[in-house]
């Protein structure tokens, strides 16, 4: 029983380990993809900041680099939670290997006294004739096997509870430094976290004081916003008219079929202007397919850092509203289509290419394309390339990304993946 229960606890521990490092193995590659992001905000804050003049970009750069620290630090500290109770169960299973190693140590020692002190008063062979029957006889000869085989497997349990030991007290030592760099990490995050803080409240001290400059600024943006969502609203609107035609269409033919055959007209369902995107079984299927993939879709690229989010955004007094995400991302980086559907409409907006894309009752729009490498009609797929993203004067990167179930906004964050 007792070779039984070490058997198992060794075999508990390797899995304890195994399931720790999975998620120490999560938290790392999420590190990395934050340090990789935080590279790149970097790299576009240099190109924002050379010039003397502050910008909403180069706040917006701020503001990012401050969120994706402040994550990197989230993160860190769960590595080092996750270090304590792993630290912890080490040291209880140091503890407990190390009491089941002094009992089977002392165990085995008393087997051998044992043998020892009954060596010298009769052989094994006297033990054995000496019993009563050939029955006893028999059972005198597997006790003495029985007794071998457990001294063999003693001193192979006490090699294994040794390894098994020897193993965790490195596993405690390894903690302990990863612990402790991850800490210094963490004072690094933090003190270059402050710098970018009061580095933001100065930008922000600055545009503030430049109110008037920023009003124009953001006036600009506000009306290049009024009209791109003026011409979804039309684009969506022609949808819900062609769908609405052809299902009446449908239904008429659908009619006349009947009264043709003889046979009752089937009843006609009233649905909502929106909902009649979805009434064929091709947009039913794709508008049930996006739904089924809130918080999985893939982002419109496959790199970068969000630099405005959705909804009401404010600066100093002055509050904006956004439809959806400016992502910033690499020079001249693909963009590609979040789920399968159909490009609904190609436009340009205030000097920026536009590609609307149908998914059934759901639309995405995708601003600001440099290059565009597919046409309205076209059927498109899941991750597929539709162009590439533009760059201003200052060689900044950035998409924007709107989500759309019929006539209202959603907010990208609830549908693409985290």
């Amino acid at each position: 029983m007792k070779l039984l229960r070490l058997a198992l606890t060794i075999i508990f521990l390797g899995l304890y380990s195994f399931s720790f490092s999975q998620t120490r193995a999560e938290l790392e590659r999420r590190k990395a993809q934050l340090n990789k992001d935080i590279e790149m905000i970097n790299s576009s804050l240099q190109k924002t900041s050379t010039d003397k003049k502050v910008t909403l970009k180069e706040l917006n750069a701020l503001k990012a680099q401050i969120r994706l620290r402040e994550e990197k630090i989230k993160t860190i500290n769960s590595e080092v939670r996750l270090l304590d109770v792993e630290i912890n169960q080490n040291v209880n299973n140091i503890r407990s290997l190390q009491n089941q190693l002094d009992q089977l140590k002392k165990d085995y020692a008393a087997m051998i006294r044992f043998a020892q002190k009954n060596q010298g008063a009769y052989s094994k062979l006297m033990y054995v004739f000496a019993a009563q029957d050939f029955n006893q006889a028999y059972k005198r000869l597997k006790y003495l096997q029985q007794f071998s085989e457990y001294r063999i497997k003693q001193a192979k349990y006490i090699d294994e509870t040794q390894n098994a030991l020897k193993g965790k007290v490195n596993s405690l030592n390894k903690n302990k430094n990863e612990k402790s760099n991850l800490l210094v990490d963490q004072q690094k995050e933090k003190k270059v976290l402050d710098q970018a803080e009061d580095k933001q409240s100065k930008v922000v001290k600055s545009l503030t004081s430049q109110e008037r400059k920023l009003r124009q600024d953001l006036s600009q943006k506000q009306r290049a916003a009024a009209q791109l969502d003026r011409a979804i609203r039309a684009a969506i609107e022609r949808e819900i008219a062609l769908a609405k035609k052809k299902a009446e269409e449908e239904a008429r033919a659908a009619a006349a079929k009947a009264r043709a055959e003889g046979k009752e007209a089937p009843a006609t369902t009233s649905t909502s202007r929106t909902s009649v995107l979805a009434a064929t079984p091709e947009a039913a299927k794709l508008s049930a397919g996006f739904v089924s993939n809130r918080g999985k879709l893939p982002w419109p690229v496959a790199n970068g850092v969000i630099t405005e989010s959705y909804g009401t955004q404010k600066i100093g007094n002055i509050t904006k509203d956004n439809n959806g995400w400016t992502i910033r991302t690499n020079t001249s980086a693909s963009v590609r289509a979040v789920f399968e559907g159909t490009v609904s409409r190609i436009v340009e907006i205030a000097g920026k290419n536009v590609v609307m894309i149908r998914h059934g009752e759901f639309f995405t729009i995708y601003q600001n394309l440099k290059s565009i490498s597919v046409s309205a009609g076209q059927k498109v797929t899941t991750k597929q390339t539709i162009g590439t993203v533009g760059s201003d004067e200052d060689g900044v990167s950035e998409i924007h990304f709107e989500l759309w179930k019929g006539m209202e906004t959603q907010n990208p964050g609830s549908w693409l993946a985290n």
